[in-house]
C-alpha cells in the first residue's frame, strides 16, 4: 500500500515505526507522529485511546508483519532460493539504505525492545510477538528450501540476531562492513543445513 492509499490511522502507525527506528521510543512524541503522518493532531486520541503505548505497540506489530512479508518477497525474487541467498537479501536492504542515504536508521522492533524491555508494558509484549512473527517467516522459508524443521527455527534465530547485531555495529561504525561480513561468513553455514547439501558436496569431491 502506497503512502497516498493509507488512511490517517495507517499513516500514523507507519510514521511511528519510522520515527522509532530513527529516534527510539523515548524521543518519539505523539505530536511528532501526527506531523510526520500529516494527520490531524486530534485524531490521535480518536484512533489511539490507549495513548503512546498503544501506538508504539501497533507500530511494532506492523514492523513485525512487514519483516515477514519481506521474507516472502525475497524468496519469490530468487530463481533458485537458498538460505544464503535469503540472508544476503535480508542484509542487502540495509546496505542499500546506507548507499542511498549515507547512514542507517535502526530496526523499529529492536529500538522498541531496548526502550520497553524492562517496562512490563504491552509494548514490550508487542516486540516479542514481532520478533516471533519475523522468526516464523524466516524459519518457514528455510523449511521450504530443504532445511529440516528442527534446524530451521534455530537458524532463523541466528540469522535475525546476527542481522540486528550487524545493524547496530554498522550504525556505530558508519560503515556497512559488519553487514557484509555476517552475510559472507554465515552463508556457507546456512547452505550446509539444507538436506542433501553435504552429501552432494561429498559426491562432488569424489568425482
Amino acid at each position: 500500500m502506497s503512502e497516498s492509499q493509507r488512511g490517517p490511522r495507517e499513516r500514523m502507525v507507519f510514521s511511528a515505526a519510522q520515527l522509532i527506528r530513527r529516534d527510539g521510543v523515548g524521543a518519539t512524541g505523539m505530536r511528532d507522529v501526527a506531523a510526520h503522518a500529516q494527520a490531524p493532531r486530534g485524531s490521535l486520541q480518536h484512533y489511539f485511546p490507549g495513548g503512546k503505548e498503544q501506538l508504539v505497540s501497533e507500530a511494532v506489530a506492523w514492523a513485525g508483519r512487514y519483516a515477514g512479508r519481506r521474507v516472502a518477497r525475497f524468496v519469490a525474487g530468487m530463481a533458485e532460493p537458498t538460505p544464503s541467498g535469503l540472508f544476503a537479501a535480508m542484509v542487502r536492504q540495509w546496505t542499500e539504505e546506507y548507499e542511498t542515504a549515507g547512514s542507517l536508521a535502526g530496526c523499529p522492533v529492536a529500538a522498541a525492545t531496548v526502550d520497553c524491555a524492562s517496562s512490563g508494558t504491552s509494548a514490550r509484549e508487542a516486540t516479542g510477538a514481532a520478533f516471533e512473527s519475523w522468526r516464523g517467516a524466516v524459519a518457514g522459508a528455510l523449511t521450504g528450501m530443504g532445511v529440516p524443521g528442527e534446524r530451521a527455527d534455530a537458524l532463523a534465530t541466528l540469522m535475525i540476531s546476527s542481522l540486528e547485531g550487524a545493524i547496530i555495529m554498522a550504525r556505530a561504525e558508519g560503515s556497512v562492513r559488519p553487514l557484509t561480513t555476517v552475510a559472507r561468513e554465515l552463508g556457507p553455514l546456512l547452505d550446509a543445513a539444507v538436506t542433501g547439501h553435504a552429501s552432494r558436496d561429498a559426491a562432488g569431491d569424489g568425482a
